[in-house]
């Protein structure tokens, strides 16, 4: 594609949503890209409305409510990082194997890498259900909160399985370059959590209202749909990737590779949202529930426009999987530079829009002044670093989508753990900044982290990553 018409972009977009099976080794990088990314985006969007419509019904319901969800989020992502980590793995072997023209194996590597989220959720789930209250004491929500929230923390915590396959099976389609399926699921799970929410929340005619415990009851009813159409697809024949019964005999040769992949992605998430929540009880500490309602529904403002472009940078790791698969690194290394470009300038623009409107945006969100004044300063700040977030998460998928899940890992233990969280110690205690100072330290910290992933991105030693 040398140049892009109209009628060219018309083209690509129709493409990409019919879903149909595509060879992502040869042909146009650009086209490739915009295949990949077009669905993958879509899907993230999704997702970002998911986040926004659970905090816009809740934020309804006081400050504690808000402030609960906010705090069982930061705990939740626990689950996410090992759903996400598991899925890293299951990408990279899935798409190596489809760039190999190996999609039996490619099926086979997805379905054992179920069987291996199923037993790491159960660990999880029932501690979860079990001791919601202590799960809210230990991230410092205040008594009220606790009183308000257990029963939502109890009902998502305990339905957390959804969540995990939701992740790991979406992340077997985007391995095998069936991104639009990816897509369809994502949108079923949120169009029904949309339609639930609002319902399950304020009751309707013979539907009872559950208050917050009705926001967890239809987020793990909509995910739990959404996994569904995911399996019946995956088990109907008509997809790259065919699961059959025979496929859920564990094999152990196979599990080991994913897990050998998959425990430093799922440490290197595990890192980064254990950052966050510590992050999240600075900000309590600091500044109490009206700062950490803000914070919460400023990062789930943020989230809403961070998880289309990690969705564009989604396109980088299935690319660099299929390439590498295919023998050809040094199109897998210019599909990942071309597609850190675009997220670079989406960034950039998502940066101005928030810095310009963050108060007509945030409120939308809350009527309480000093919740907003939190909220606001939080995402104007955050905001600033925009643009090396977007070329860094393209970067780290890139080497995720290689199979190198251990460089990612280390360079999010250094950046997050030894820089970001006593910088914001600092900003926010010692130099007695509060929250501010907490807000300051992200995309500071997040600037760090691209430059260190651009300078091993450029030495090369993911291309020879063996899955």
């Amino acid at each position: 594609m040398s140049s892009i018409t109209i009628s060219s972009v018309v083209s690509i977009i129709r493409q990409s949503l019919k879903g149909e099976p595509q060879d992502y080794t040869s042909g146009s990088i650009r086209k490739s890209i915009l295949l990949l990314a077009i669905p993958m985006t879509l899907e993230m969007c999704m997702e970002s409305v998911f986040a926004v419509v659970d905090i816009f019904f809740v934020s309804h319901l006081g400050k504690h409510a808000t402030s609960t969800v906010g705090l069982t989020e930061s705990v939740i992502t626990i689950v996410y990082s090992l759903a996400i980590g598991i899925s890293m793995a299951a990408t990279a072997m899935v798409a190596r194997r489809v760039g190999e023209k190996d999609n039996k194996a490619a099926a086979k590597a997805g379905m054992q890498s179920i069987l291996i989220a199923l037993l790491v959720t159960i660990l999880i789930s029932v501690p979860g259900a079990i001791y919601p209250e202590k799960i809210l004491q230990f991230m410092g929500a205040e008594k009220a909160a606790i009183e308000t929230g257990q029963g939502y923390t109890r009902i998502i915590m305990g339905g957390s399985i959804v969540i995990m396959l939701l992740f790991l099976i979406n992340g077997i389609f985007r391995g095998a370059g069936d991104a639009m399926m990816a897509m369809k699921s994502l949108w079923l799970a949120n169009i029904c959590n949309i339609i639930l929410c609002p319902l399950l929340i304020r009751g309707l005619g013979p539907i009872p209202a559950f208050g917050i415990e009705g926001a967890a009851m239809a987020t793990t009813i909509g995910r739990g749909i959404g996994v569904a159409y995911q399996l019946f697809h995956l088990f109907n024949g008509k997809r790259l990737v065919k699961f059959t019964l025979k496929q859920l005999t564990p094999d152990p040769a196979i599990m080991r590779s994913i897990i050998k992949i998959a425990w430093p992605a799922t440490l290197q998430f595990l890192i980064g949202s254990g950052s966050w929540i510590v992050l999240a009880i600075l900000v309590v500490k600091t500044g109490h529930s009206d700062a950490s309602a803000g914070y919460q529904i400023a990062i789930r403002v943020v989230m809403f426009f961070i998880l289309p472009a990690w969705g564009l940078s989604n396109a980088a790791a299935t690319l660099v999987g299929q390439n590498l698969g295919a023998r050809q690194p040094e199109r897998a290394m210019t599909s990942v530079i071309q597609t850190a470009k675009y997220n670079a300038i989406f960034m950039a623009t998502v940066s101005i829009l928030f810095l310009a409107f963050a108060p007509v945006i945030i409120d939308w969100f809350t009527t309480d002044a000093a919740v907003a004044v939190h909220a606001i300063l939080a995402v104007r700040i955050i905001s600033c670093g925009y643009i090396f977030y977007g070329i860094g998460m393209v970067l780290a998928n890139a080497f995720n989508g290689a199979g190198d899940t251990s460089t990612p890992t280390i360079v999010n233990l250094f950046g997050f753990w030894f820089f970001q969280i006593p910088l914001a110690y600092i900003l926010s205690v010692s130099l007695q900044m509060g929250p501010t100072g907490v807000f300051i330290a992200i995309p500071v910290a997040e600037t760090a982290n691209t430059i260190a992933y651009w300078w091993l991105f450029k030495k090369g030693a993911w291309k020879l990553k063996v899955v």
